[in-house]
C-alpha cells in the first residue's frame, strides 16, 4: 500500500552538496521538516579518501563521514539510505519514490552526483577491472589486490586525478604500476605539457610506469581459453599488450540527470542540469547542486559544470543560504586539491580551463613551484605545489580578473 507525505525541504542525493544543504538549514535555524533521500549504502561522505587513505586502509569509513552518523537523528532530518526516486513531478511538486510512495514538497534540491565514465571496449566483463567512485568501490579493489596476492601488477587506464592518485597509492604500498593515458603527460589537461611532465617524473621517482600517447583497443583475459574470466591485460592500438593482474579505469564522469531528464528539467550543452546564477534550475521550486548542476558562473562569464568536491560542498550549502533569505549570485571561486601519496600535494582555484599558456613561479627541479594558467594576460588558475606561493592571493587575483604579479 502507497502513502504520500509532505516535507518542507526534500533534497536529493547522498553526497556533500545534499549533506552540506541540511547541515547549513539547521546551523541557519531552519526548523521546517528535512528529507534526504539516497541511493547509497552509507550516510554522505567525502569521496577523496577512496582513491588515497581509504585505498590504502589507513582510515575508515567512519572516518570520511561529512558529519558523525548520530547528527541527522540528533538535528531531525530525515536521512533515508538505498532510497532511489522513480520519478519526480516538477509541476505538482511530488516525488515518488521506489517504494511508490509519494512525497510532495515546497522546494528541493537535486544533488544527483555524476556516474563514472564506462570505457567502450571488448572485454569489459572480465574479473578483475575495476571503476572508482565510492569508498565501497575501493575497498573492492584493495580486496581483489589482496586477493592476487604479493606481487598482483595493476594497470590505472587515465591520466587524470583518480589515475594518478591510485597509482600513487599503490605503489607507496609496493605494488608494481602502470598508467596508460591518451594525453602524452599526466595532468597534462589541468596544467600544461610543462607541469605534466615533472608529475610524470616524479611517479616515475617512485617505480611508476607512465605510457602516454595510446589508446586502449581492449580488456584480454588471462587464460585465452576463458574468455570471461580473470583480466591478463590491457591490449593497445598500437597492437603491443601491457600485463596486469587488477586493471583501474579512470576515465572521468557524466552528470546523474536521469530523474531531472525525466521531470522535463532543461539540461545544458554539457550534459547538465542547467541552473541560473543562483542555482535555480528551469522549474519553480527546484534547485540544483554539485556535479549534475551546469550554472551561469558570474566569475568564468560561461556556463560551467564543475566535478570537483569542494565545489559541491559549497553549492549545497549556497542553496541552503538562499533558502534561508540570501539574494546573491554564487560566486565561489572553484578550489580542488589532490595529495599523490606523501610525494605531491597540490592545490588549486580556478575560474576558467581555456587556457593558453602556463607561467610557472619557482623550480620544478625544487619540487616546490606555483602556477599560473594563462589566457593571454588574464589568469584563469592558480595552484601551488606542495606548499609553494600564495593560494589565498592567488584566489583574490582570480576573482578581480588580475592582474597576475611580476
Amino acid at each position: 500500500m502507497t502513502s504520500t507525505e509532505s516535507t518542507d525541504v526534500l533534497i536529493i542525493g547522498g553526497g556533500v552538496a545534499g549533506a552540506s544543504a541540511a547541515k547549513t538549514l539547521r546551523e541557519g535555524g531552519h526548523d521546517g521538516r528535512i528529507v534526504l533521500l539516497t541511493r547509497e549504502l552509507d550516510a554522505p561522505y567525502h569521496r577523496p579518501p577512496g582513491s588515497k587513505e581509504h585505498l590504502r586502509g589507513e582510515a575508515s569509513r567512519d572516518d570520511a563521514l561529512v558529519v558523525p552518523e548520530g547528527w541527522w537523528a540528533e538535528h531531525d532530518v530525515d536521512l533515508r539510505l538505498r532510497s532511489g526516486v522513480l520519478s519526480l513531478d516538477a509541476a505538482e511538486k511530488t516525488a515518488k519514490l521506489q517504494t511508490k510512495d509519494v512525497i510532495s514538497f515546497d522546494r528541493a534540491l537535486l544533488a544527483t552526483g555524476a556516474m563514472v565514465r564506462r570505457l567502450p571496449v571488448d572485454g569489459t566483463g572480465l574479473e578483475g577491472l575495476h571503476y572508482l567512485r565510492s569508498l565501497r568501490n575501493a575497498e573492492v579493489i584493495k580486496a581483489d589486490i589482496d586477493g592476487v596476492g604479493p606481487g598482483a601488477r595493476v594497470v590505472l587506464v587515465g591520466g587524470s586525478y583518480i589515475g594518478c592518485e591510485v597509482a600513487a597509492s599503490l605503489a607507496s604500498q609496493g605494488h608494481p604500476v602502470t598508467v596508460l593515458m591518451q594525453e602524452d603527460e599526466p595532468l597534462q589537461r589541468t596544467f600544461g605539457t610543462e607541469v605534466g611532465g615533472w608529475v610524470r617524473r616524479r611517479l616515475e621517482r617512485e617505480g611508476i610506469e607512465i605510457r602516454g600517447g595510446v589508446e586502449v583497443s581492449a580488456f584480454v583475459p588471462k587464460d585465452p581459453e576463458e574468455p570471461k574470466g580473470r583480466v591478463g591485460g590491457v591490449a593497445l592500438a598500437d597492437g603491443t599488450t601491457v600485463e596486469g593482474d587488477v586493471v583501474v579505469i579512470g576515465v572521468g564522469a557524466q552528470p546523474d540527470v536521469m530523474l531531472a531528464k525525466r521531470a522535463g528539467l532543461a539540461l545544458g550543452e554539457s550534459g547538465g542540469i542547467l541552473c541560473d546564477d543562483r542555482l535555480r534550475t528551469s522549474a519553480a521550486g527546484i534547485w540544483a547542486a554539485g556535479d549534475c548542476a551546469e550554472y551561469d558562473s558570474v566569475l568564468h562569464g560561461e556556463r560551467v559544470r564543475i566535478e570537483h568536491e569542494d565545489v559541491a560542498e559549497q553549492q549545497g550549502a549556497f542553496v541552503a543560504r538562499q533558502w534561508l533569505g540570501a539574494d546573491e549570485a554564487y560566486a565561489e571561486v572553484p578550489y580542488f586539491f589532490s595529495d599523490l601519496a606523501d610525494w605531491v600535494s597540490l592545490e588549486s582555484v580556478t575560474v576558467g580551463r581555456d587556457f593558453d599558456s602556463v607561467r610557472i613561479d619557482g623550480s620544478l627541479e625544487d619540487d616546490a613551484f606555483a602556477v599560473w594558467l594563462l589566457k593571454g594576460d588574464r589568469p584563469l588558475g592558480y595552484a601551488s605545489f606542495n606548499g609553494a606561493g600564495d593560494l589565498d592571493r592567488g584566489r583574490e587575483i582570480l576573482k578581480a580578473g588580475g592582474p597576475v604579479p611580476s
